[in-house]
């Protein structure tokens, strides 16, 4: 199974997909590392990403996710996966492919941006990832204003592993 932890920037993907994959002693992935390194200066000097800019990063996740699929691996990818076609682009099996969303305020995650260190995603972006998210319907979703470890812990009892 591949669970794909989804949302913007500062909704805390990596921190509940890396949480989630250590409870069920599963691989862990970050979307992020997908990136080419033009992709990640853009970002970090707060130019938002054109759709040309994604294709080839979409192409690549999409390539991984048929690789664990093929080699029947068990999976926390943490990815924005902001618009719809981007979600029916990478779920190439809707059975062993899960969405989790985490959902949160504006006011919340702009404060958590404004706390971190160390990321390329610059805080200037935040309007643009809100702008293009395309919430998703029929998917887990999940507040972000929990604990990190309840989070996990519903996300494990909602899909029942």
């Amino acid at each position: 199974m591949i669970i794909i932890v989804m949302g913007v920037s500062g909704s805390g993907k990596t921190t509940i997909g890396k949480l989630l994959a250590d409870s069920l002693e599963w691989e862990f992935s970050d979307a992020d590392t997908f990136h080419s390194p033009e992709n990640v200066e853009k970002m970090r000097r707060g130019i938002p990403l054109s759709e040309e800019d994604r294709i080839p990063w979409l192409q690549d996740l999409q390539t991984a996710i048929k690789h664990w699929l093929q080699e029947n691996k068990n999976v926390v990818l943490a990815c924005s996966a902001l618009k719809n076609s981007y979600r029916k682009f990478l779920v190439v099996d809707s059975e062993r492919i899960k969405l989790v969303y985490l959902k949160g305020s504006y006011e919340l995650i702009q404060m958590r941006l404004q706390e971190r260190s160390n990321h390329y995603m610059s805080e200037k972006l935040l309007d643009s990832q809100f702008y293009t998210l395309e919430e998703p319907v029929d998917t887990l979703s999940m507040d972000v204003a929990q604990p990190p470890q309840i989070i996990v812990q519903n996300i494990r009892t909602a899909l029942e592993i």
